[in-house]
């Protein structure tokens, strides 16, 4: 049997759509997580991975059975399930006498293994340890990040990356000051990595700009990098490289300012000041009894004669 032979094709819209889905675009859909459970897990991971589901909300695909995973030895296993789940990214939590309390983030390429990195969770607060409101399921978090690893550790470089693509949300193009609610902070220092989450609450403060207040929502966990995996450069560049009509053309004799402002240069041709048109007005027109120049029988004023001599 040839190769067409074993295509099948959609016989219903509902497959036909899903197909369309599952096909390159040149803006892709919201990256899926998968978030699984290795062979033996404790409450505190159990936790974390809830938590972790309620953040990525709906793009998140949770499985509460466990799986006899191990990334480091075996990616094969998630590969064939990320292929299967159309999932480009996903996080594991396992739990043994040599690393307790793994949590494992990785993404996927072209359904291969990118990189991943595994964090070990030092302590961990739950959103249900902080009675207060929470935000809508979906939100769109503003991330920040603080530390100077995250610019100089080849480690934490990618882990910034890896961070941004697990939690940054729905692409957008324009941000409103009203849906500006969530934020996740993220601060590398000696011991690891802190993860923190804030509900931003907005109040009058008298003028145009609101006064903004920051109210400690969860989940809250303290990380320590133990192991990774990275992708080669070559590798990673492939991952990044964006399709031509996606990319910004440059637009000539166009700058921006220091203060933000946009200059232009703009060329024109030498002007000529003989054939500039002007407002017609009427003390402009020659007179009727204006002289001809250089013409005979010039009529002059009878005023203007003096002595004999013709003034001009």
């Amino acid at each position: 049997m040839g190769i067409a032979g074993r295509i099948q094709k959609t016989k219903t819209r509902k497959g036909k759509r899903h197909i369309e889905d599952r096909a390159p675009k040149l803006i892709e859909n919201e990256k899926k997580v998968l978030i699984l459970k290795g062979h033996k897990t404790n409450n505190v991971l159990q936790e974390c991975l809830k938590d972790i589901n309620s953040l990525k909300r709906p793009h998140a695909i949770f499985f509460n059975r466990k799986r006899d995973l191990v990334p480091f030895e075996n990616i094969t296993p998630v590969e064939q399930l990320s292929a299967k789940l159309d999932a480009g990214l996903f996080v594991i939590g396992s739990h043994s006498k040599k690393r307790p309390q793994n949590l494992i983030l990785g993404r996927m390429f072209d359904h291969h293994l990118l990189d991943m990195v595994e964090l070990g969770v030092q302590s961990a607060k739950s959103l249900h340890d902080f009675k207060n409101a929470k935000v809508a399921a979906g939100t769109k978090p503003c991330l920040l990040f603080a530390g100077e690893r995250f610019s100089s550790d080849d480690t934490y470089v990618r882990l910034k990356s890896l961070l941004i693509d697990l939690f940054r949300g729905e692409h957008a193009t324009a941000v409103r000051l009203g849906g500006f609610e969530h934020a996740l902070a993220f601060t590398a220092t000696e011991a690891g990595l802190h993860m923190r989450s804030y509900r931003v609450v907005t109040q009058r403060s008298g003028g145009r700009a609101p006064r903004v207040e920051l109210e400690e929502i969860g989940p809250s966990l303290d990380l320590v990098v133990r192991r990774s995996r990275l992708a080669s450069d070559d590798l990673f560049r492939r991952a990044l490289k964006q399709p031509k009509q996606l990319k910004a053309k440059k637009v000539k004799n166009v700058s921006d300012g220091k203060l933000g402002a946009q200059m232009g240069r703009i060329h024109m041709e030498r002007q000529d000041l003989r054939k500039l048109t002007t407002r017609k007005l009427k003390g402009l027109k020659p007179g009727k009894n204006a002289a001809v120049e250089g013409g005979a029988g010039d009529v002059q004023n009878p005023m203007d004669v003096q002595d004999g001599e013709v003034t001009t």
